[in-house]
């Protein structure tokens, strides 16, 4: 049962997909239309999971359940899964490779594998103060808190 994400309490639980690029304009409205449709008939043991979505940076997609009501178990899990694998083959995209950094440089997104990011904070190409989204977090709030932060403040911080 689809809810605005902004009336989600800062306890649901999230998963974040990052895409290795860019996704048009048109492809988002597309997309956002997909995750709608999949969400209202999300379930957990035929329970209806209080659920919502949000798309960032036509990069990023957010899916969030309020686990007060029901608890998204492995099988719902497993649906979600699916549902982005299918995503992946429309758009031949890459969301589920957890092996990838996207950070900013400047007003821009980049998207570097593991080891090219490693690479460049030995090179100092990247540095501490680079902004880089911890994809990591778990809840809204740790999502609006330490998301998108500077990776002295992420997981990141182990590569300077």
């Amino acid at each position: 049962m689809y809810i605005p994400f902004d009336s989600l309490p800062e306890e649901s639980r999230i998963w974040i997909y990052q895409s290795n690029r860019k996704f048009s304009d048109d492809e988002i409205i597309e997309i956002e239309k997909d995750l709608q449709s999949f969400i209202d008939e999300w379930q957990s043991h035929g329970t209806p999971l209080e659920a919502s979505f949000i798309t960032k940076y036509n990069r990023f997609l957010i899916l969030a359940v309020n686990q007060e009501v029901q608890q998204a178990t492995g099988c719902s899990i497993d649906k979600s899964v699916e549902f982005i694998q299918k995503l992946e083959q429309k758009y031949k995209v890459d969301l589920l490779d957890k092996m990838n950094v996207t950070y900013k440089q400047g007003e821009f997104l980049t998207h570097k594998s593991l080891l090219d990011f490693k690479r460049m904070a030995k090179e100092k190409a990247v540095s501490e103060n680079t902004i880089v989204f911890n994809n990591l977090v778990n809840t809204i709030e740790e999502w609006k808190e330490n998301w998108e932060v500077p990776a002295s403040d992420s997981w990141h911080s182990r590569f300077f």
